[in-house]
């Protein structure tokens, strides 16, 4: 085990250089310094990787190499190393002749923001980082130690599936990794760099982590190929249009962020790092806060329309309710009529699930209600307090949305908030219909805090619905249907659709003054920080698939 910084690059031998490939035995090593040299040779030759045309076919790809990955990723000088000599053992197809250190995937901890996190990384230039049994041990130690030690696991993966020349073990190398990703699972954050073409096992493992993050052009994930795919169906497919970062960006939800290139994916990784804590055991981490925790937000005055038909971007009021208006948005670019965002307020983290009325009027559909459901439960999950800003129609409705299972999907948002028991706040900002509003943290499902503009109209649905349907025989039968049809509408809106209808029957908690959302939810939250709520005892609950 070693620190990067113990071996001194100016030691290293040319990249071409026998010794670096093949160092000395030991035989040859009589004393303390000779035996010194030889595990310096043979740690730099595996520092400096196993060709130097490897590293050059890697650079020519828009690649970073492993130890440039590690090293943008982590705090300077803070990389500690182990199994840095372990090779596989496998016979047959050469691969006895073939056993460079590392066997293709560096495993050690280091620091993010000075907080300690673990980091396996695959190196594409052994076995294009293809795992075997002795790489999947060094993958399996890893998860174990950041599971005891309690702090997050960062994978970098740039590795083309299991080893073929080592059969089974190869499989059974992935099955311990999905295995040790489960149990992980809600109890240390886990988080999946994509940053080469992964098939097969090497998809599936990033699939059951919290967080999945994509380059352009340079990562796919697919569980069979182009050519499997073509052999099969015929379709003919590229790597990007299979599996690239824009199709599981935007397509199929599979990433939570995708990025033009490596430098500015790893940066964001560490700004997510900062945000989360470290364990299921611990509050995600407080950053001191200048931006005044009273600050009045009246941008909002002009920023949200009273007309409820009219979109604006819920991005916007977000930004201006939160600290500094930095956020930390989930799946941008998949189910856009949601948005899902890490953010700090009062220099506390929070998740916000907000209704996206610049994008389907902000509609709860299929892709939006599985999209909150898992960013719910991931919140609840570490401690993370939801802020829930409610601005929503009603479901999509359709044949294709209930042939698609929007029952069961649907429902998979109202299960994740009626099980969380993180501190939860919802605000109402202007319509909220039907079951949508009740799905959307309501105070019947469970909010500990619910507030409301005075734009707010909560309702089993529209006005101009409502009067149709309750008043259907009055205004065909009436000499002046539309006219008829005005003066309902305006009856219901009267009578149940008023901004003060919810809070005099005591579903909402107060009607606040938009200019004041920032002050209240932070003094809510605080007030709510110590909140304590049992779960129900069983093994686990079955939630809507």
């Amino acid at each position: 085990m070693h620190t990067v910084e113990q071996i001194d690059p100016t030691n290293a031998q040319p990249e071409s250089s026998p010794a670096r490939l093949k160092p000395s035995p030991t035989a040859g090593a009589n004393t303390m310094r000779d035996r010194l040299r030889e595990l310096h040779e043979i740690k730099n030759g595996s520092w400096n990787g196993p060709d130097p045309v490897a590293t050059e076919r890697q650079h020519g790809k828009g690649k970073l190499t492993v130890r440039e990955r590690i090293t943008l990723l982590l705090d300077p000088n803070s990389f500690v190393e182990i199994e840095p000599l372990r090779r596989h053992r496998a016979t047959g197809f050469g691969m006895e002749r073939k056993r460079p250190y590392s066997d293709g995937v560096i495993t050690g901890w280091g620091t993010v923001h000075g907080r300690t996190v673990f980091v396996y990384a695959h190196d594409f230039r052994i076995f294009g980082g293809a795992l075997g049994e002795a790489h999947a041990a060094k993958i399996h130690k890893i998860m174990d130690m950041a599971q005891r030690a309690g702090s997050p696991l960062i994978s970098l993966n740039d590795g083309a599936g299991a080893r073929i020349q080592e059969g089974v073990t190869a499989l059974a190398g992935y099955g311990g990794i999905f295995r040790r990703n489960t149990y992980a699972s809600g109890v240390i954050p886990q988080v999946s760099i994509m940053l080469g073409p992964c098939a097969g096992g090497a998809a599936y493992s990033p699939a059951l982590t919290d967080f999945v993050f994509m380059v352009r052009q340079t990562s796919q994930m697919f569980i069979t190929g182009p050519d499997v795919v073509q052999a099969v169906t015929g379709e003919q497919v590229s790597h990007d249009q299979l599996g690239g970062a824009d199709v599981h960006g935007t397509e199929s939800g599979v990433a939570h962020a995708i990025y033009d290139d490596e430098e500015s994916c790893l940066q964001d990784v560490r700004f997510l790092l900062s945000l989360l804590p470290a364990n299921n055991r611990e509050l995600p981490p407080m950053h001191p806060c200048d931006d005044p925790v009273d600050r009045r937000t009246d941008a909002l005055l002009d920023l949200v329309p009273t007309d409820n038909s009219r979109a604006y971007d819920m991005r916007l009021v977000i930004e201006d309710i939160v600290d500094d208006g930095l956020t930390f948005e989930v799946q941008p670019t998949w189910a856009t009529n949601i948005v899902c965002t890490l953010a700090r307020l009062g220099g506390h983290v929070v998740g916000i699930v907000a209704n996206q009325p610049a994008s389907l009027a902000g509609v709860l559909d299929i892709k939006a209600s599985e999209k909150a459901a898992r960013f719910v439960q991931w919140c609840d999950a570490f401690n993370v307090p939801l802020v829930t800003l409610v601005d929503v129609p009603g479901f999509l409705p359709g044949v294709e949305q209930e042939h698609g299972g929007i029952i069961r999907r649907g429902a998979k948002l109202l299960y994740a908030y009626c099980n969380a028991t993180t501190p939860r706040i919802s605000l109402v900002l202007r319509k909220a219909y039907g079951g949508a509003y009740i799905v959307m943290d309501s105070r019947s499902i469970g909010a500990d805090i619910s507030l409301a503009w005075p734009t707010n109209e909560i309702a089993v649905m529209g006005a101009e619905g409502a009067a149709n349907v309750i008043y259907k025989r009055e205004i065909a039968g009436a000499d002046d249907p539309d006219a008829v049809r005005q003066q309902k509408i305006k009856e219901y809106q009267t009578e149940l659709m008023h901004p003060y209808y919810a809070a005099e029957r005591g579903l909402v908690d107060d009607v606040i003054d938009p200019g004041e959302t920032r002050d209240v939810l932070i003094r809510s939250l605080a007030m709510l920080r110590a909140k304590h709520a049992d779960s129900p005892s069983r093994k686990h609950g079955n939630p809507p698939q």
